[in-house]
């Protein structure tokens, strides 16, 4: 007579263990379906930092290749990333934000350490500069520095606002000085909150000036490079643009450009960083004279074409670059002014 199953001893043998991500099979730290581990248990304090940090600012194997390549051979990480051969390096999205906090991290000891002023403002204002503004004079402060006071009988904050109609530029919102004396113009002038900051802005002495913009440019200048790599990625586009029918090789999607734009925007930041804080002229001087040559060469490795073809665009895209830059440095000097 056979012998019945044993059901308890069958019930025994534990299932298999599945991924709670996808449902496959996982046996392994790691489900071979999706790659997400196992081990579900919530993270201690410690874990939760390294899993934070180590994705960020680990030098392993993978961070040391993609910096070789990135600095010494221009291009080539997009041409690899574009050919689907990523998994040896660091995406572009987190090389750019770990270049562009090095940056300004740099940027910030620099300034408070090493004394560095990249905002310079006179203090010494003659009375015949200050005369140039209508409604305005000249006094001082206790420490002796010159600054704008009222007229008599007008309410403090009022040279802005008293300044005859014909002196100010219809439609005009705001203006700045080579003193970085800011006035308002009829477009802004009726927002008392506005005007009352400008003012106060422009009471300060030249030193306070120069460290609220320089702080103000630190503390926001991370969110300005997040806005430029988009707009960097899209003239590429339109400078590439219909260029790829003769060229079927040739990126031709905006996401191959932001591609292109993440690696060059990182290695720029990574070169300006070494550059501020290596103390030798000529070692900074090579380093600024290796980023023109980068570009171009960059952009000859991942868009392909002659060489004239190649220095034509990359001149068009440092023209029309330049004037967001500068548009992106303006809007930073107001933010900082009236974030303050």
């Amino acid at each position: 007579m056979p012998e019945e199953p044993d059901v308890a001893s069958s019930s025994a043998v534990p299932a298999p263990p599945h991924c709670r991500n996808c449902g496959s099979v996982a046996a392994g730290a790691y489900c071979s379906a999706c790659g997400q581990e196992t081990r579900t248990r919530l993270p201690t304090f410690m874990q939760f930092m390294r899993d934070a940090a180590g994705r960020y600012v680990a030098l392993d194997g993978k961070w040391w290749k993609t910096l070789g390549a990135l600095i010494v051979r221009p291009g080539l990480l997009t041409r690899e990333y574009i050919a689907g051969r990523r998994r040896r390096y660091v995406r572009p999205s987190r090389l750019f934000l770990v270049a562009s906090l090095l940056l300004f991290a740099v940027l910030r000891l620099e300034i408070e350490f090493g004394g560095v002023d990249f905002i310079r403002i006179d203090d010494d204002r003659s009375a015949t500069s200050r005369d140039r503004k209508p409604g305005a004079s000249t006094g001082s402060d206790a420490s002796g520095t010159s600054t704008p006071t009222a007229k008599a009988g007008a309410p403090a904050n009022a040279d802005a606002g008293s300044a005859p109609d014909a002196a100010k530029k219809p439609g005009a919102a705001m203006e700045i000085d080579d003193k970085f004396d800011i006035e308002l113009g009829e477009a802004a002038d009726s927002v008392p909150a506005l005007k009352q900051r400008i003012a106060h802005f422009n009471r300060l002495p030249g030193r306070e000036r120069v460290a609220q913009l320089t702080d103000g440019t630190l503390r926001y200048g991370p969110y300005a490079m997040f806005l430029l790599l988009p707009a960097f990625a899209a003239l590429l586009k339109v400078l590439y643009l219909g260029s790829g029918r003769r060229r079927p090789g040739r990126p031709r999607l905006y996401g191959e450009h932001l591609v292109f734009a993440a690696h060059n925007h990182a290695f720029l930041a990574f070169l300006v960083a070494a550059a501020i804080a290596v103390p030798l002229a000529p070692v900074r001087a090579a380093l600024l004279a290796w980023v023109p040559v980068y570009l171009l060469w960059s952009m000859r490795v991942v868009y392909g074409g002659r060489w004239s073809g190649t220095f034509l665009r990359a001149l068009m895209l440092v023209i029309a670059y330049s004037v967001l830059f500068g548009l992106a440095t303006a809007g930073l000097i107001i933010v900082a002014v009236l974030l303050r």
